[in-house]
């Protein structure tokens, strides 16, 4: 099978949704597939154009996969008029580029609005189209309070381009439920495939990586990695290491990655209890997952339905405990219930969030017992072979026309 996979975001991006583009370009090449990608120039989380990457397109071979860049314009901080300006463009120039002649066309959302015009393309040329939704601009758009037009708008662009597309795959049961319910995608035409961790294999925890970082062995070390953006309300984590602070807590909280909000959180103030840590590469990023002592999931309040948050699959790699505040009736909540992996607490509560800590950092028995759960969740539910597999009969279903 000849498949075109087109998607903003990429490898060497480290965070997000390209390890999961990047991963599955790979799986497919590797069973046997001939892959071709159209991407953008890194850019996330980072918001402007990673250093190296110049030109107007650049053509890669990654591990096997021939890669087409298309440059598009980033904005800085992210912003929603910036984020649009950018898919459009990518669209453009994704519409207008060669797909080498394939059998089905697998897209990527993230980004909606290039995602919706390859779809138009894809219809008006007759090939069939899987489009793979990692988050859902929908309820995106109502759970962080956007405009009631522009929220219209959404709804209607995203409901179009999945119900137009052959296929839709979906990362989650409760994904599938609303694009069959809201968006009125047929739910024959609908696939959940789950994600996986693009960590191989989990590092050990390691003293040295611990000292590079500065944490002492008392230290109660809990860690939040990826984006800091809006949705990932990292402002109550900030006010609940002031609070360590101001307790005298063993319990140190690390921000590692970047974002658009990453300046205004160091602009709260410094504390000896809140750490910020610029984004690794894959082998510093697991050995310091694995070297700390609760992995963190944080949301905004009332973000039940967003988005499944990416970082599980490498928090559940580790086999340390998750702490997740998050809504009670949220995805997350479900995912941190059905595999054991730690615990909840809920969200802009940075008093409890701060308890929970304490609690899971001083019962090594309660954190080693999630942290076993997690990782055996994530080597059943979460196996990149069964990702792979489900997103290939997903591409070899559209392409026979079922």
């Amino acid at each position: 099978m000849r498949a075109t996979l087109i998607g903003i975001n990429y490898a060497p991006e480290p965070t997000g949704i390209a390890p999961y583009t990047a991963g599955a370009a790979d799986g497919l090449t590797a069973v046997g597939h001939q892959v071709v990608v159209l991407t953008g120039y890194p850019h996330y989380p980072w918001w402007r154009i990673a250093d190296g990457y110049t030109g107007w397109r650049r053509k890669e071979l990654i591990n096997g996969t021939r890669v087409l860049r298309l440059r598009h314009p980033v904005f800085a901080g992210g912003g929603l008029a910036g984020r649009s300006l950018m898919e459009a463009a990518f669209g453009w120039r994704a519409v207008t580029a060669s797909w080498h002649s394939p059998d089905v066309v697998l897209a990527v959302t993230p980004a909606l609005l290039s995602t919706a015009a390859i779809v138009a393309k894809a219809r008006l040329t007759r090939r069939p189209v899987v489009v793979w939704v990692q988050d859902i601009y929908t309820l995106s758009a109502a759970e962080t309070g956007l405009a009631a037009r522009a929220a219209k708008a959404i709804r209607w662009v995203e409901s179009w381009t999945l119900r137009n597309a052959t296929r839709v795959v979906v990362i989650h049961d409760r994904f599938a439920k609303f694009v069959i319910s809201s968006l009125g995608v047929d739910p024959a035409s609908v696939d959940v495939v789950r994600n996986w961790t693009h960590l191989a294999q989990a590092s050990p925890r390691s003293a040295d990586t611990r000292k590079g970082h500065g944490w002492d062995a008392a230290d109660i070390v809990v860690l939040h990695a990826g984006n800091m953006g809006a949705k990932q309300n990292l402002d109550s984590v900030v006010r609940a290491s002031q609070l360590a602070a101001q307790q005298g807590s063993r319990v140190h909280f690390v921000l590692l990655g970047d974002g658009h909000r990453r300046k205004m959180l160091e602009a709260m103030g410094p504390n000896p209890n809140l750490q910020f840590i610029d984004p690794l590469d894959d082998v510093e990023f697991s050995s310091t997952l694995a070297s700390a002592d609760i992995l963190l999931v944080n949301e905004l309040p009332g973000m039940t339905e967003m988005s499944v948050p990416s970082k599980l699959t490498s928090y559940f790699n580790t086999g340390l405990p998750v702490l997740a505040a998050v809504d009670s009736g949220s995805v997350t909540a479900d995912e941190i219930t059905l595999s054991g992996g730690g615990l909840r607490v809920d969200p802009d509560d940075p008093t409890a969030l701060l308890a929970a800590a304490e609690k899971l950092g001083t019962d090594p028995e309660l954190a080693r017992t999630y942290g076993t759960a997690g990782s055996a969740y994530r080597h059943t539910a979460l196996a990149a072979e069964t990702a792979v597999t489900g997103l290939a009969a997903s591409l070899e279903r559209a392409q026979s026309g079922h």
